[in-house]
């Protein structure tokens, strides 16, 4: 197997970023018309990533965003499994302890899946 040249990858790793990027934003956009209020969008730390921090009502969001251009290859929330999570839970917990949230705070997972031109939203996800 061939590896792919330097310049290729590196292209097609940031083309990737901005196809995630504008789909992360309409998913921002769609949230809000939903009632969410958008806290934060592409939340890093050295645990991992969160696309999207939300408040809906009394709950904080934690909204994970998956994008498949179609079907062939499963919906897109099939993609946020076991490991995912995982990461986005850590990411969750270390989020509540640096933004000073207590330990009572309720806290949600959601994912919204943009499936081609349909956008929908999984809420209470994992």
């Amino acid at each position: 197997m061939e590896k792919m040249p330097a310049g290729i990858k590196g292209a097609w790793v940031e083309n990737k970023r901005a196809v995630g990027s504008r789909y992360e934003a309409e998913a921002a956009v769609f949230l809000e018309k939903l009632g969410y209020k958008i806290l934060e969008q592409n939340y890093r730390d050295r645990l991992g990533e969160i696309d999207i921090v939300a408040r809906e009502g009394a709950y904080l969001v934690f909204v994970e965003v998956k994008y498949r251009k179609d079907g062939r290859c499963g919906h897109p929330e099939e993609a946020v499994a076991g490991r995912k999570q995982q990461r986005i839970r850590h990411t969750a917990r270390y989020y509540l302890y640096s933004h000073q949230y207590g330990e009572d705070t309720a806290c949600r997972f959601d994912v919204v899946s943009i499936d081609g031109d349909r956008i929908r939203v999984v809420r209470d996800a994992f």
